[in-house]
This record gives C-alpha cells, structure tokens and sequence, in this order.
C-alpha cells in the first residue's frame, strides 16, 4: 500500500469526489476507488467524505491504495504513432539534417497528421531522451526548410530556439546553398546556363503556370541549371534555385521542353511510360553548403561545410552511377 496526496486544482473545482478520482488515478478500477472511499482509505482535508462530495480549490485528497493504482500514467503522444524510421545524415547538439523520402509529407496536413517527416523527428529525440514535451519552456524541435511530399532531399531540423533562428535567418538572406538532382526527358542545348520567367500560382489547381514576359499576380523565377550527363534520351541535370516559388524546378523545365521524368502533373504521361513507367518524379534536394557570409553563432562551427546524398535512386537506375 502507499499514500499520495493530491490539491485540487481550479479546473477541478466542483467535481465529484469519485470522479476526481478517476481522474487523478487512471489505473484505479471504479469498484477499488468506491470501495476505498466507504472504508476512509480516500479523504478529504483528513475527514471521510462521500464519493458524490463535490470539491473545492485547494481541499487535499489522500488517497490510500495499492501502488500500481497510484502510478503515474505515462503520457500518450500522438508523434509516437509514427515510424521509427528516420534517415539521418547529420547530427550535433543544434541540428539534424535529414533525407526525406518521396512520399512523406513535411507537416502534417488535412490528410495525414501522424506520419509526416516532423513527427518523425520529434518521435526520435524523444526516444532519445532528448525531446520532452513536458518538461517546463520545453522547445518543440521544429523543421527550417520543406520541400514537397514527391520530392525527396535534405531537410534541416532544430534541436533549440537559438539554432531554429539562425536557419531561418541565414535561409532569408541566401547563405545555404542547396542543389538539386533531377532527370528530363531531352536536354537543354547548352549544358549549363540559366531559366527565367514569371509565374503565376492557381491555388485550387496546386499548379504554377510560367510565363516569359511580367503578367499580374506573377513573381520573378530564375533557375540555373547544368547538364552533368545525356543517355538515351535523358539527361541528368543539377539545378540551383536562385528563387524559391512553388513547383519551381517542375515547371520551368517542363516549359521549357524538358519535363522531368515521372512528373505526372507538368510532364508526359506517355513519356513516362515510354521510359519505364515511372511514376514517382525524378527530383531530390542532394546537396546542402552552409555559405554563411555573415556570423552564425552558435551554428558557425558549420561554415563552409557541404553534406550530399551519396545514393540517389534515379542516378543509379539511370546513369549507373555517382
């Protein structure tokens, strides 16, 4: 047997004694917590009272009982529901950088609000003790960059505020470079240069239309690009984004007559066919530099430092190869 003691709160003023007790003690049955009242093993303020006694702020409950009905229930988190699986390709006491698979969504949204790449995160550094949603000014860890759930690459997470701030701030003034991997369906003539247009988004649609020319509501897009290598038709081809606009390396190939290979919403579905049947879209954010040129803290330890995915699914089916 064991005591503990209890205050009721000012949420729980006027609740039923026996109903407080359910409360407080999950684990106790109904038939223990009655049982326990009617033999004064359950008090309040050190005198008896009934199971249908209501209480005020401040009276202190005594409850008298075994001790597997008085331990603390371990709390239920919804992010524990996620996979355990989690592909990490940096960590230190600030960051994690991530490689998040095609499919998985960044945050949670009207469709799916468990398995997403966040979850995921907070699912590890909880299990690693070093996340606790209860603990007093606990920081959720948070991510600093998306990228779309058909897209796979590097994403960047924070362990502490400090370091959530200073992604955010060097992601604003453009000192992360991040390159990304795709494969089209032909190739541009030249084996480098540079996009441009103007892009307007349809909301309802989830799609950008491109433009060559300044039209209203459109935002400057600009692109550069480099042929690394042509087979059969395809070209493999590292893109930097010198804007970040929606579905911006999507379309402004597609418009440009190279669509990416497996793309069903700006590319040919009878291309796609044609080369295999691929339904998932060539695209991966592989490349991440820190090119910090002004102070970064906490965080300058990283300064200069390049982290790439060594195994990019399509480059190895496709170009046989690094």
């Amino acid at each position: 047997m064991a005591l503990r003691e209890f205050t009721v709160a000012d949420g729980d003023s006027g609740r039923r004694l026996d109903a407080f007790i359910r409360r407080v003690c999950p684990a106790m049955p109904y038939s223990t917590a009655y049982k326990l009242i009617r033999s004064k093993d359950i008090r309040v303020n050190g005198r008896r009272a009934d199971s249908g006694a209501r209480l005020n702020a401040g009276d202190i409950v005594r409850v008298f009982a075994p001790e597997e009905f008085l331990a603390e229930p371990e709390p239920v988190y919804d992010f524990m529901s996620a996979p355990a699986s989690l592909d990490v390709v940096y960590e230190d006491e600030n960051i994690l950088l991530l490689n998040k698979k095609q499919g998985v969504l960044s945050h949670p949204d009207s469709g799916e609000f468990r398995d997403t790449l966040i979850t995921r995160v907070l699912r590890y550094l909880y299990e690693k003790g070093e996340y606790d949603p209860a603990a007093p000014d606990s920081f959720t860890p948070a991510l600093a960059n998306r990228i779309d759930r058909n897209t796979g690459g590097i994403v960047m997470a924070a362990k502490n505020a400090e370091a959530l701030r200073i992604l955010n701030e060097k992601i604003k003034l453009r000192e992360l470079t991040k390159k990304y991997l795709c494969v089209t369906v032909g190739a541009p003539k030249n084996d480098a240069g540079t996009l441009t247009g103007y892009t307007v988004k349809n909301e309802s649609t989830n799609t950008v239309a491109v433009y060559s020319r300044p039209v209203p509501g459109a935002r400057t897009t600009v692109t550069k690009y480099r042929v690394l290598k042509r087979k059969n038709g395809l070209a493999l081809v590292e893109a930097e984004l010198l804007t970040g606009r929606t579905h911006q390396i999507r379309a402004q190939f597609a418009d440009a007559g190279f669509p990416l290979l497996g793309d069903g919403k700006y590319g040919s579905n009878a291309d796609n066919k044609r080369f295999g049947g691929y339904k998932k879209q060539c695209l991966c954010s592989y490349k991440l530099t820190f090119d910090f040129k002004t102070d970064a803290g906490q965080l300058n330890y990283l300064k200069n430092r390049t982290f790439e995915l060594k195994d990019v699914w399509f480059r190895e089916e496709l170009f046989g190869g690094k």
